[in-house]
């Protein structure tokens, strides 16, 4: 996976843990910002073309801030990837690549997914219709899209379409906000007969009453991991034009006979999986194993109070006497692609270990520094990588040379 691959994927899973942290009172507006992230392709090819230059740090589930510097940052928005494996992804250095072209998966145009939702759509006139395909190298064919403006003979309305497919464990669940903190007429999710979930809104484009023009939504979820999301507005543009009809043109009933299509099998189908693959880089010490290794190494009454995570990250709260700290730990088996010097580069200049081990150290003292200040113990031992980083939350109970000695300990061993 190149760099570009690497920051477009780190960005958008610190954005959706970014938001995981923020307090109650903040969470419909930041929710709203990150679903429309996701679903709207026009947005997502933004982000795909930010610089690859630039490294995106993650302290926690805190700030997000960018900074063309020091590669810590790749230490630490991966670290900050606690929880069960959700909705987004955090790649790292030398990891498994997100997506991986097959020579027998076929090729979709932007035509053929524009002409595919039109051809769904009820009679009526469409102009400044455009599509996006997996032949599209911006997206690396892990997202297609398609939008126009449809006009029934009632006024016109843009129609947006896109289609993602997610890991297992790694589709984003939607649930219906809360009406007294969203403007919205009416919402649904239902099961469906072959177990996907179909997520039906009715309500408008901005919460604040700025304006009346209404977004209608259906997004579909399926067993295979797909995601197609059908937006509609009774607008020609998302915002910054007159309303031009009372109501969007497709009923909640015709956003479902849309996404619900056998039609888009063929799409989903060329779509490659987006996401980070733990599977393959997982250790095989499972949560229990790397909270009891950890908790032997840590000094002397500092102890483990939680301890979450998925195969390759872990969030861990520590305690010590009346205070209360945190870790960041990665236990991550490398796989590699041809060619790819990612890890080579992260670890220029590191310490070389007796054991062949090589030790890079960022923060206050340490020979590189990190943006945020925070203090990291980074090991490369062969295909094994194990980042131990000092914590958001609580204040810092442990010294670099206490993480390095976590970092650096044989006792981290794979069991796969």
């Amino acid at each position: 996976m190149s760099e570009q691959d690497r920051f477009e994927d780190d960005l958008l899973y610190a954005l959706t843990r970014t938001g995981e942290g923020f307090h109650a009172e903040q969470a419909p507006l930041v929710a709203g910002g990150l679903d429309r992230g996701r679903r709207r392709w026009r947005r997502r090819s933004a982000a795909a073309v930010v610089g690859g230059a630039a490294a995106l740090a993650l302290v926690g589930t805190g700030a997000v801030y960018l900074s063309g510097s020091s590669p810590a940052p790749d230490a630490l928005v991966a670290a900050g990837a606690g929880g069960t494996g959700g909705a987004s992804s955090a790649t790292a250095g030398g990891s498994t690549p997100v997506v991986s072209a097959s020579a027998s998966t076929p090729v979709i145009s932007g035509d053929e997914v524009l002409a595919t939702l039109q051809a769904l759509l009820p009679q009526g006139r469409s102009t400044d219709a455009k599509g996006r395909g997996t032949d599209d190298q911006t997206l690396h064919g892990t997202f297609v899209g398609a939008d126009l403006v449809f006009d029934d003979g009632q006024g016109k309305a843009l129609i947006s379409v896109g289609v993602q497919k997610h890991r297992k464990g790694q589709t984003q669940e939607r649930t219906c906000p809360d009406p007294r903190r969203n403007r919205i007429d009416s919402c649904t999710v239902a099961t469906l007969p072959d177990g996907s979930r179909l997520y039906l809104s009715q309500g408008y484009e901005y919460s604040d009453h700025r304006a009346d023009t209404k977004e209608w939504l259906a997004v579909l979820t399926g067993p295979d991991g797909r995601e197609i999301t059908l937006s509609e507005w009774n607008a020609p543009k998302e915002k910054g034009a007159p309303d031009s009809r009372p109501n969007p043109p497709l009923t909640p009933a015709q956003l479902k006979a849309v996404v619900t299509d056998k039609s888009w099998d063929r799409i989903v189908a060329a779509v490659r999986v987006d996401g980070v693959d733990y599977t393959a880089q997982d250790t095989g010490l499972s949560l229990p194993d790397r909270r009891a290794i950890l908790a032997a190494l840590l000094p002397a009454g500092v102890t483990v109070t939680e301890f979450d995570g998925n195969e390759v990250f872990s969030d861990v709260q520590l305690s010590q006497g009346g205070g209360t700290g945190s870790l960041l730990l990665r236990v991550q088996k490398l796989v590699r692609e041809p060619g790819d010097r990612t890890t080579e580069q992260l670890f220029e200049g590191a310490t070389v270990l007796p054991d062949g081990a090589r030790l890079k150290l960022y923060g206050p003292g340490a020979p590189s520094t990190d943006p945020k200040g925070q203090l990291v113990a980074d090991v490369l031992r062969g295909d094994l990588r194990i980042m131990v980083a000092q914590g958001p939350a609580g204040k810092p109970l442990l010294t670099l040379d206490q993480l390095t000695s976590i970092a650096v300990s044989t006792q981290w061993k794979p069991k796969k």
